[in-house]
């Protein structure tokens, strides 16, 4: 996120980043962790950056980006800048609504949840090949139209943020049929209410995806067909996530602004006491 954001290239960014993380495998194996391995990569990935510009075909026209680079190298890799509001901005970068609602979820995956595109392929039911373009046409279309990378203003958030939960609701469905994808949606849900914690359906999209997510082990029987709800085993769902959900929505109603997600908790919530 902190490479997108100074070299404006989501690809480039990835690219960089992995070859940083080559040369740490063997650096540090031989010296050892740095004081700061976030800030040392990153120093490393801009010189990558650098070097990888130089050789492109369109060197001429990237003097400025190089020179914008070179200044940053004069930053100490423990001053580099904290990595939640790189974070947030990232999610609202990926889910900007001149995207489609499929390649939303997919970029979020891949930007943020840490999945290869063979994984996120796989969850859609596509092909590896078909969902690779997907990804690269999404990054152009980023650069192309100038996305903003950053979160929206005060005037602007109210469109974009409901964009934003309801990426991360549909990945937690998905995770109904991958386990690993309900995980992944609560910690980014996590990460947007740590940033934004005054945001009610934030605290709401939560207290849903922890409410709903407290069941899963009771959901299939050991012939892995579906139990009803009035069927299920209430010894086998999550205590600590139920009351962590509910105390979550208390908060978020108290706040007086109810909206879906808050509405869709309530009714969870009373499932699960």
């Amino acid at each position: 996120a902190s490479l997108v954001k100074r070299l404006g290239d989501f690809q480039l960014a990835e690219d960089c980043l992995q070859d940083a993380v080559l040369v740490a495998m063997d650096k540090w194996a031989v010296e050892g962790l740095p004081q700061s391995p976030a800030g040392w990569l990153i120093s490393v990935a801009r010189r990558k950056a650098i070097d990888r510009i130089r050789r492109s075909a369109n060197f001429a026209s990237k003097q400025g980006e190089i020179a914008y680079l070179m200044e940053l190298e004069s930053t100490k890799e423990d001053e580099v800048e904290g990595f939640g509001d790189e974070r947030l901005n990232m999610i609202f970068t990926c889910c900007h609504p001149a995207l489609e609602e499929k390649t939303r979820v997919a970029l979020t995956l891949r930007t943020l949840g840490g999945l290869s595109t063979e994984e996120i392929a796989g969850a859609f039911l596509d092909k590896v090949d078909a969902m690779s373009a997907r990804l690269t046409r999404a990054k152009k279309k980023i650069a192309a139209a100038g996305i903003p990378y950053r979160v929206p203003e005060a005037e602007e958030l109210a469109e974009r943020l409901g964009s934003v939960l309801t990426v991360i609701y549909l990945i937690f469905n998905k995770g109904i049929e991958r386990g690993d994808l309900s995980g992944e949606a609560i910690r980014l849900g996590r990460i947007v209410l740590d940033l934004m914690p005054n945001e009610p359906e934030v605290e709401g999209l939560l207290a849903l995806m922890l409410v709903h997510d407290a069941r899963r082990a009771a959901r299939l029987d050991e012939a892995g067909a579906f139990v009803p709800l009035d069927a299920q085993s209430r010894s086998r769902w999550n205590r600590a996530k139920i009351e962590e959900g509910v105390a979550l929505l208390k908060v978020a109603l108290a706040r007086g602004r109810v909206g879906p997600f808050q509405l869709q908790a309530a009714i969870h919530s009373v499932h699960g006491q």
